[in-house]
């Protein structure tokens, strides 16, 4: 390492922003050229090098004078690229157990009782609805929107969407009391 280099290290590891400037600038090319063969996303992997710069900045104290700076950065991005990586495998594999268990569900109710059956309740019990709870959940469990949306959009009250919507729940409770496990999990799951 030049003594430049060094130099330049122990102001980072002191804190002057200038350094931190200095090796941002140096690094952040070479850095993310190496971390895209890991991770294989510009966006994805530009976060990574900058977490990785603002982590280091964040322990610089911790980092001793006597290392090669560019090893050490390129091995802490690397370890965070491989860190992301798993989180992704993770996260991968719990989507895929939820939409196996949610598989199950399905095709445990369609076994007991014919699809057709449920949506038809379920629509003649929003039928019974007054106009505007019948539109309240509908922008809510179809559309997705939030309640504090759905007021915006109608122009009533938050309160009034919540009033709504405890109506359309309890009678749909009540028309659909022999498939109400099913249905709360499939409310859910929308």
């Amino acid at each position: 390492m030049s003594q430049e280099d060094f130099d330049l290290l122990k102001r980072f590891i002191k804190g002057e922003n200038s350094a931190f400037e200095a090796l941002f600038k140096t690094y952040y090319e070479p850095v993310c050229r190496y971390v895209i063969r890991v991770i294989k996303d510009q966006d994805t992997t530009e976060e990574i090098v900058q977490a990785t710069f603002v982590n280091l900045w964040e322990k610089r104290e911790l980092i001793r004078e006597d290392i090669s700076f560019r090893s050490y950065l390129f091995r802490a991005a690397y370890n965070t690229a491989l860190n992301y990586l798993k989180h992704k495998k993770v996260v991968a594999t719990y989507v895929n157990k939820k939409q196996e268990r949610i598989n199950e569900i399905q095709s445990s109710f369609v076994s007991h009782q014919p699809d057709f059956e449920l949506q038809k309740r379920i629509k003649d019990a929003l039928e019974e609805l007054p106009p505007q709870c019948q539109r309240v959940f509908r922008m809510s469990r179809e559309e997705g929107l939030k309640y504090h949306e759905i007021a915006d959009e109608l122009g009533i009250s938050k309160k009034t969407v919540e009033v709504h919507m405890g109506k359309a729940l309890k009678l749909l409770r009540n028309s659909l009391k022999d498939y109400l496990t099913l249905f709360i999990l499939l409310l859910n799951l929308m």
